[in-house]
């Protein structure tokens, strides 16, 4: 394996509060890296940044490469970056299928055609509907947004990012607010589609980070404190009393 994104050095302050504090990290293609840490370590002001929501002080953010930091969001986008978020973002009174296509519009560049178009564009459908098998929702295609369960809000977020074609996908907490049937169906999902996407993962349910993570960063007031498999995480002393002692 090759590093697919390497982070060197970041640096982001809020006022006297250091977001992320000299941290550096690689994430190999092909691997699931979780980061995880307490509330407040930087996580989610991470995958800010590397999407291109902040911009850090200090550091780069190399991506096959190139240097990230001087890009907008959407040009992050078009060279194979997608994010998904705590906070569902979905549009409720469209249909799931609506909601998919529209992605798939928004990646091939033509986000401000009318919906109409979308909805008679055959091969928008078509890979709106693939993305909905992948994920387990081909057969609420035609439902309403509103009509599905949290969990399957998830499921379609899932499939939104995979319609930018991303290589790399940033998850911010997709177990959030799920049951424990649902979390073991959102774990099924990232399994299968792991052999084709390189993920990095913010989250806070364990159980899922060890069954999912290749490698585990842990992330203690905007600083990697330690980096390795999963077994390692467990056995280091560092991490036990920064983190996982307090689960």
């Amino acid at each position: 394996m090759s590093a697919l994104l390497e982070i060197q050095s970041l640096n982001k302050g809020f006022g006297g509060i250091k977001a992320s504090d000299d941290l550096s990290l690689s994430v190999e293609a092909g691997e699931v890296h979780a980061i995880i840490g307490p509330n407040g370590a930087g996580k989610t002001t991470l995958l800010s940044q590397l999407s291109g929501g902040q911009k850090p002080d200090i550091g780069r953010i190399l991506f096959k490469g190139r240097d990230l930091v001087p890009l907008p969001a959407h040009a992050r986008a078009h060279l194979g970056i997608a994010r998904s978020f705590q906070i569902t973002s979905l549009i409720m009174d469209m249909s799931v299928l609506d909601n998919v296509a529209l992605a798939v519009q928004a990646r091939q560049g033509h986000s401000f055609r009318f919906l109409r178009a979308a909805r008679q564009d055959a091969s928008l459908r078509e890979g709106a509907m693939g993305l909905l098998r992948r994920v387990g929702l081909e057969a609420k295609a035609q439902l309403p947004t509103r009509a599905l369960s949290h969990g399957e809000h998830r499921h379609m977020e899932i499939a939104i990012a995979l319609a930018g074609q991303a290589e790399l996908l940033l998850l911010d907490e997709p177990m959030a607010g799920l049951g424990g049937e649902e979390s073991a169906h959102m774990v099924t999902l990232l399994r299968q589609i792991k052999s084709r996407h390189t993920i990095l993962l913010v989250e806070h349910d364990m159980d899922a980070v060890f069954q999912l993570a290749d490698r585990i960063s842990v992330l203690v007031y905007g600083h990697v404190i330690a980096t390795g498999t999963p077994d390692e995480i467990r056995a280091n002393a560092a991490v036990q009393h920064a983190y996982l002692g307090e689960e």
